[in-house]
This record gives C-alpha cells, structure tokens and sequence, in this order.
C-alpha cells in the first residue's frame, strides 16, 4: 500500500507540475497558485463539512499550518532559481529535498532494508539525473543554489508535516484544509505586495476564465498528492514513501514528452529507467 500511494503521489504532483508550467506562461506564477488553491479550499471545505472532519481539530494541525507557510515560501525560491538558471542544474538539485523526510524517519527510528536501501540509492540518482544536469555552459550563481536548496529543504518539510498533520481520513482532509487556508493567505499576500511593487496580477487580456478548469486540476491534484503522500507515509516506512514521492520530476518529464513533443536527452532517459529500477527494488525490499 505504502509503494501504490507514494507513486500515485508521483503521478500527481508531477502532472500539477507540468500544468502549473504551462499556465505559468500566460498567468504570472503567484496568480496560478493563489486561484488554483482557493478553488481546492473551495472543494475541501464542502468535504470537510460532509465527513465531519471538524471533529478531528487538535494540536496537530499547527504541522498542516506550518506546511502550508512553507509551501509558498519555497515555491517562490523555486521559482526565482529557475529564473536565475541554468535549470538544467536548478531541477535535479530541487529533488535533494527527499532528503528531509527521510531523515525525519531515520531519526524516528526506521531502518530500511538492504534492497530498499539500494533503491532509495538508485531512485534519487534516477531522479537529479531525469532532470537533465548539465555539465558544460554558464556557470551556476551563487544566489541560485542557495535559492534551489532553500527550495529543496522547504518541499520536504511539507511532506514530513503533512505526514504528521493526522492520523485520520477525516483528520486528513481537515488537515488539508488547514494547509490550503494558509497557502492562500500566505501566496494572497505575497501576491498583493508584489502589486503594489508594480507587477501585474492578470495576464493582458484579463481573468483567465478559459484556464479555470486547467487551475482547478493544478490545485486539486496538488491537494490530492499531499493526501496520497499521508496515507502512505502512515502506512508504511517514511523512508520509502518519501524517495517514491519525489519521483515526480520524471512524470512531468514524460508529461513534456507526450504533450509538448520535448525531446529526452539520452542522460534523462536513462534517470527515468534507473528511476523505475529504484522503484522496483523499493517495492520488492
């Protein structure tokens, strides 16, 4: 149960990824994450009012709280590294951010196997390497390391707190109420000041009306990889959970290949089978 989850996990974040990206071509980044997680609060507040999760409110949703100001913050550091590029370098350096949960679960006591430590290995080599790394061209500045491991740090602490927000499916989707809430008073105020600094909010040609179902399944796909990501850290070993998660980066990859007809560098390739492999030796170990 614990290797299902963690890789449905995968397939969403990377697909949100990859329609995030898209969108962020015709909307400015903040407005992309401030709409598409407003229409997630939307949906889950009539989910949490359906299941009665309110009766699960406790101290452990200061984690999704928590979760939900770093989300924002370190969306932004991404999002400026990649400006900063080269994203060839930016992308595989964001995956090391496995490394946090992972070692939340070593701290807490996990031990894995021989072969999932092997696949643990294989897997977060497969997946720097999916991104493309490149070792000739412009050198990397300074500020876009810190920016990208500041980036990194803060997505796998969303995942540790996400996985310690609730013990519950109810408490879950109140959990995830909580952290989307946050995500939309912290990106909303970002948003505002970077308005007031002179940036604009919308596109040139108004409300993206035509883009609000692309918006809602960014928002609602991010939420439900959050929530597959909880069950399967509950479930089973964090450390596994956490190195399978992160396998996103070779989804969007391939969602690129399919959609936009991108052509995989032969390096990228063979990250995306050394990433099957670690998945493989983690579900079997």
């Amino acid at each position: 149960m614990t290797a299902l989850f963690a890789l449905a996990t995968s397939l969403l974040w990377g697909l949100a990824d990859f329609g995030g990206g898209l969108l962020t071509r015709r909307t400015p980044a903040l407005t992309v994450v401030v709409l598409s997680q407003s229409i997630a609060v939307a949906v889950l507040g009539v989910v949490v009012v359906a299941t009665g999760g309110w009766s699960e409110a406790g101290p452990q949703l200061w984690c999704a709280v928590a979760a939900g100001l770093v989300g924002p913050v370190a969306m932004l550091a991404f999002y400026k590294a990649l400006a900063l590029g080269p994203m060839g370098v930016v992308s595989p350096l964001g995956s090391i951010g496995v490394a946090v949960p992972v070692g939340v679960g070593l701290v807490l006591g996990e031990r894995p196997g021989l072969l999932q430590f092997l696949g643990i290995l294989v897997a977060v080599a497969g997946v720097c390497l999916a991104g493309g790394p490149q070792f000739r061209g412009a050198p990397v500045q300074r500020q876009a390391i810190a920016l990208t491991l500041l980036a990194a740090f803060g997505f796998g602490a969303v995942m540790a707190l996400i996985a310690e927000a609730s013990s519950t499916l109810t408490g879950l989707f109140l959990a995830l109420f909580v952290q989307r809430v946050t995500n939309v008073a912290a990106g909303g105020a970002a948003l505002y000041v970077s308005v007031r600094r002179g940036s604009p909010a919308l596109p040139a040609g108004g409300f993206p009306w035509r883009s609000l179902p692309a918006l809602a399944f960014v928002g609602l796909a991010d939420v439900a990889a959050n929530g597959t990501y909880s069950i399967a850290a509950q479930h089973g070993p964090v450390t596994v959970a956490a190195v399978l998660a992160s396998l996103y980066p070779v989804v969007t990859a391939v969602a690129a290949r399919g959609v936009l007809r991108e052509r995989l560098q032969a390096i990228q390739a063979a990250g995306a089978g050394l990433a099957l492999v670690g998945t493989v030796l983690l579900a079997s170990g």
